[in-house]
């Protein structure tokens, strides 16, 4: 696999779920007409990320896994014979869950991943957080792939990608709704360079509330043979107005890189990491509404 391309669709939702279904499909025609492998949209495109403080309400707005709205893209995939990785507000007990399903070029469903690290310190205290991170191999067009996911604000725990890597991803497919700026760029940067896995991530245009655009994708490739010193792993930063971003993943050369470089799994010590999995939280980073 020489090549594998993922669009990035930084566009604007519409005031439905219908008209994000239109408008969700159209933009993968575009992406297809691009030379996409993978189309990923923001962070809960079925609702534009609206999360609701009524009750009544948030649950109405979230639609199942095996509903419609997701199966549609499911169907879309398999014509188009491309990847889409499809985010939603999934209808789940006892609420609502941040939800991306990844379909292969087949139509089949690949991966699904709920939000692990939930934003409990805003309005995502009303949804229901993952079990766990996941890994899938995906068939595409030019090849199959192993994918994870994370979605926003997991990506500022670096355990997230960590494990994504250890079950053997070699791309990380990361939705997004909040302001891309410098601190959180770099965390994917960094994401990317420790665990030797391609990134690309997806956020909103600037209209949006509370976004900016600025969807990136990191190669991972720090260094090369025929280069001296380190090379900038960044294959694609979207400005921030609307529109499809490709972001070409050199997959043959980051299989080789990770055969040979130093970081990911070829020299850590998980024997003298034992507090990483300590429960106990102890001040200054006590919170009130934390959720295990």
């Amino acid at each position: 696999m020489k090549s594998l391309k993922v669009a990035l669709l930084q566009i604007m939702p519409g005031a439905t779920m219908e008209e994000n279904l239109a408008k969700g499909q159209a933009y993968c025609r575009r992406a297809k007409e691009m030379g996409a492998d993978i189309a990923l949209f923001p962070e809960m495109w079925s609702n534009g990320y609206a999360i609701p403080e009524d009750m009544d309400a948030l649950r109405a707005s979230a639609t199942p896994a095996d509903g419609a709205f997701v199966h549609a893209f499911g169907a879309l995939a398999k014509e188009l014979d491309m990847a889409i990785a499809i985010t939603f507000l999934e209808r789940f007990e006892p609420l609502p869950r941040n939800t991306v399903c990844v379909f292969d070029r087949f139509g089949s469903k690949a991966l699904t991943y709920a939000k692990v690290h939930t934003c409990d310190f805003g309005e995502e205290c009303r949804l229901s957080a993952g079990e766990d991170f996941y890994v899938a191999d995906l068939d595409t067009a030019e090849g199959s792939v192993k994918i994870g996911a994370m979605i926003c604000y997991d990506r500022e725990f670096p355990e997230s990608a960590r494990i994504l890597m250890l079950k053997g991803a070699e791309l990380i497919l990361v939705p997004n709704a909040c302001p891309m700026e410098i601190n959180r760029i770099s965390q994917l940067r960094g994401r990317a360079y420790e665990n030797m896995v391609g990134i690309a991530t997806c956020n909103y245009p600037a209209e949006q509330p509370d976004c900016n655009g600025h969807s990136t994708a990191f190669d991972c490739i720090a260094y090369r043979p025929t280069e001296s010193g380190s090379r900038d792993t960044l294959i694609v930063e979207a400005g921030e107005r609307e529109g499809i971003y490709l972001a070409d993943f050199p997959m043959d050369e980051i299989r080789e890189y990770r055969s040979r470089e130093i970081h990911g799994n070829a020299y850590r010590h998980p024997e003298k990491y034992r507090l990483l999995i300590a429960e106990q939280i102890e001040e200054p980073f006590v919170r009130a509404d934390y959720r295990k």
